[in-house]
């Protein structure tokens, strides 16, 4: 299990809890009025980059939640680290699309972290895994 070690990994922790749980709004409440989140893939649902709340939690995060079975995908964190407002983390996301198939992803992320507000988020994901299952 991965533990915090400083307050913005906790911030980072709670987010993905958040995340994985489909609370969009609580994911709301973790992210600054500006914050961006930048998935840097291309071609795959949701590229790109998202900006602000109604950006990040009603354009973006709501349609991809949508691709997924309820409840899904989960977020498994393997590991940590920080330095002052950096977070990193490696992670896993696992569940089922709507049609049934499963989702198994690896991902890494890189957040900055100000006052205990997500305030960038750049997002790696094995974006030929993802175009596999929507060609």
């Amino acid at each position: 299990m991965v533990t915090a070690t400083c307050a913005n990994e906790r911030t980072v922790l709670e987010f993905f809890a958040a995340l994985s749980s489909g609370d969009l709004e609580r994911v709301r409440a973790l992210l600054h009025p500006e914050a961006t989140w930048t998935a840097q893939v291309r071609e795959v649902p949701g590229a790109g980059t998202h900006k602000g709340h109604r950006g990040i939690i009603d354009e973006f995060l709501t349609p991809v939640r949508g691709l997924f079975a309820p409840g899904d995908p989960k977020v498994f964190i393997d590991s940590i680290a920080s330095n002052g407002p950096l977070v990193m983390t490696e992670t896993r996301g696992a569940g089922h699309l709507k049609d049934g198939r499963p989702y198994s992803n690896l991902y890494a992320w890189a957040f900055e972290v100000h006052d205990g507000k997500v305030t960038a988020i750049r997002e790696y994901m094995d974006s030929h895994y993802v175009m596999g299952l929507f060609s």
